[in-house]
């Protein structure tokens, strides 16, 4: 049985134009060949299975090649091509970084730089990987990468450029291989499915340069798996179920669901989900991906950035018009912290089931949202300015003429009438509205009649009441404030502090009773008394009570003005002795001095006292 190849080996590129999605390098390394401007070190840079190898082998076997072709690609056919494809080569040399990182591994590098090629122009030494390097073997390498000999050429390719020393790139031309476009590798595979006569369908292959990410090694190990899957069948479906991804028509049965705020079908919908198979937060990121191809269809100016089968494009464009923005951009927040707190969620699958009732009944919400925000805006517009009162103009005198002299006369017996009942609000004190109200007069004392009476009448009425309650309230607490005040004096100042006392009894606070009991008061003026105590702790337990205590000694006095001060006595030198407790040798000296026979039981036993 022959050996199997796998597809990334087989397929290898062999020159530069049978490299895919990397036009812009092979042109720059084709027209440098042609024109003899080989730099002495390049650094390949890039995501990984792009062709950054495959490119600098290329390279390496095109600059050897003893026939190069008019356009600066390699012949294929002499010796120094054939033993480079045997992997046969004494010009090529290949250096994995990851596993050679030290010093010496880049000490042995040099010195066979110094042997020049017996076969050929160049010696090629290709370094992978090469940002594994430890800092003290790229600076073993600096002096040869900067001054290599003239046959010598280095090309370093590496995923990850920023772990570069800046003194490896400035010496390196540098190139930036960029990610494999999806229709790119949609037809390279095409292409090797006609040539290993497999039948594969379009949508297939979609999916897997979806799944890739851009990376061909990846695209062509997916298409080895499922093609040895399916025995020589690439479908769309076996596809799906190969690379465990949910048919996208199940998305659309959610989101119409969703959009009837049917929960009974979306619950049903994800029960077979689960059943076959897919984990909650699979489900939950291909809802958002989904979610976020709506939006992008709605807008023809990103209608490019759409990445999906081509015959779901017209469903998705359809469904999108259904669903608003605010809905999309709601559920892309909701799946959001979803699928970030997925991972601590004790019952995964009530996790997915809450999110997707949430966005079960979103519709609803947003709907709320909306009716609260006009709701908003109708209430603002509806406030009305507020009602200054009515000044009278002033009437520059004039000759009125004949026909219009009663009118203006009637107007300004309305005008005083009017002018007499506003002065009358002002000086008001109590106009209850059971009594009889004053028929308005004019300034010459005549009655007013007619509608200008109904109408004043009928706006100062119920003006009148209202700022008369007012007034009659604001006299009544004066009164009362007038007369419960209460004096503050020695006794009833013992009075208060004894039942604030008997509070501190009550909440049990024995602490604060104690130094209440032993604090001293005395009346300062009529609004303010001090509180004597004898020490800092003291005075601190009192400060701890002040919120309250002033509180019930205003209430208690009815005065809010009331206040208060703490002050410390200074202890005053009463000229009497203190005794002080005895130190031990004092204790002993005392004690031998009463009783002798204990010096001389210590001197006999050689006793050493601790004092």
């Amino acid at each position: 049985m022959d050996n199997f190849i796998v597809s990334a080996r087989k397929y290898r590129p062999q020159t530069f134009n049978t490299v895919v999605g990397q036009s812009h390098i092979t042109t720059t390394l084709k027209n440098a060949i042609k024109n003899k401007q080989l730099a002495h070190a390049f650094l390949f840079c890039g995501p990984r299975g792009v062709g950054k190898t495959t490119c600098a082998r290329i390279l390496a076997k095109t600059i050897n090649c003893e026939n190069m072709q008019a356009d600066g690609e390699a012949c294929n056919v002499c010796d120094s091509c054939t033993s480079f494809n045997d992997g046969a080569s004494l010009n090529i040399h290949e250096l994995d970084a990851a596993s050679n990182n030290s010093v010496d591994d880049i000490r042995t590098l040099t010195e066979q730089v110094r042997f020049s090629p017996q076969a050929g122009k160049y010696k090629v030494y290709i370094i992978d990987e090469v940002h594994m390097l430890s800092a003290s073997a790229f600076n073993a390498f600096l002096k040869t990468l900067e001054e290599p000999p003239p046959y010598a050429i280095f090309i370093l390719a590496t995923t990850e450029k920023h772990k570069i020393l800046p003194t490896i790139l400035s010496r390196c031309q540098i190139f930036d291989f960029k990610r494999i476009t999806p229709n790119d590798t949609v037809e390279h595979l095409q292409e090797i499915c006609d040539k290993e006569k497999i039948t594969s369908d379009k949508a297939a292959l979609q999916v897997i340069a979806q799944k890739s990410e851009g990376c061909m090694r990846d695209a062509l190990s997916i298409l080895d798996k499922i093609v040895s899957f399916t025995n020589g069948e690439l479908s769309y479906k076996n596809t799906l179920e190969h690379l465990n991804i949910l048919d996208a028509d199940y998305y659309f049965k959610l989101i119409e669901a969703m959009l009837d705020q049917d929960l009974a079908t979306t619950l049903l919908l994800y029960d077979d989900i689960n059943r076959k198979g897919f984990e909650g937060d699979l489900v939950l990121n291909g809802f958002a991906e989904f979610v976020r191809n709506l939006l992008v269809c709605r807008d023809e100016k990103i209608a490019g950035l759409l990445e999906v089968v081509d015959s779901f494009k017209d469903r998705y464009v359809a469904t999108a018009q259904k669903v608003s923005p605010a809905w999309l951009i709601s559920a892309l927040n909701i799946l959001n912290e979803a699928e970030i707190n997925y991972k601590g969620a004790r019952n995964k699958k009530l996790h997915a089931e809450l999110t997707l009732i949430k966005l079960t009944y979103l519709s609803q919400a947003v709907e709320l949202v909306n009716e609260a925000g006009v709701i908003k805006k109708k209430a603002t517009d509806a406030v009305k300015p507020v009602a200054f009162k009515n000044i009278r103009p002033a009437i520059a005198e004039q000759s009125p003429a004949a026909g219009t002299a009663a009118a203006l006369k009637k107007n300004q017996q309305a005008m005083d009438a009017k002018l007499i009942i506003e002065s009358s609000l002002v000086e008001e004190e109590e106009t209850p509205y059971s009594r009889k109200a004053a028929q308005p007069v004019t300034q010459s004392g005549k009655p007013v009649t007619g509608t200008a009476v109904a109408e004043i009448s009928a706006t100062t009425t119920p003006t009148l009441g209202a700022l008369s309650k007012i007034r009659k309230q604001i006299a009544q607490k004066q009164t009362q404030a007038n007369n419960t005040t209460l004096s503050l004096t020695g006794e009833n100042l013992k009075e208060a502090w004894s039942r604030y006392i008997d509070k501190l009894v009550e909440q049990k606070n024995h602490s604060a009773v104690t130094n209440f009991k032993l604090a001293q008061l005395r009346i300062t003026d009529n609004h303010s008394f001090e509180i004597v105590v004898e020490s800092n702790i003291q005075q601190k337990f009192i400060e701890q009570e002040r919120g309250t205590l002033i509180e019930h000694l205003q209430s208690f006095y009815n005065n809010r003005s009331l206040s208060y001060a703490i002050h410390i006595a200074e202890a005053t030198d009463s000229g009497t002795p203190q005794e002080r407790p005895l130190s031990s040798r004092e204790q002993y000296l005392k004690m031998i001095e009463q009783y002798p026979m204990v010096k001389e039981l210590k001197e006999r036993l050689k006793l050493e006292l601790d004092y």
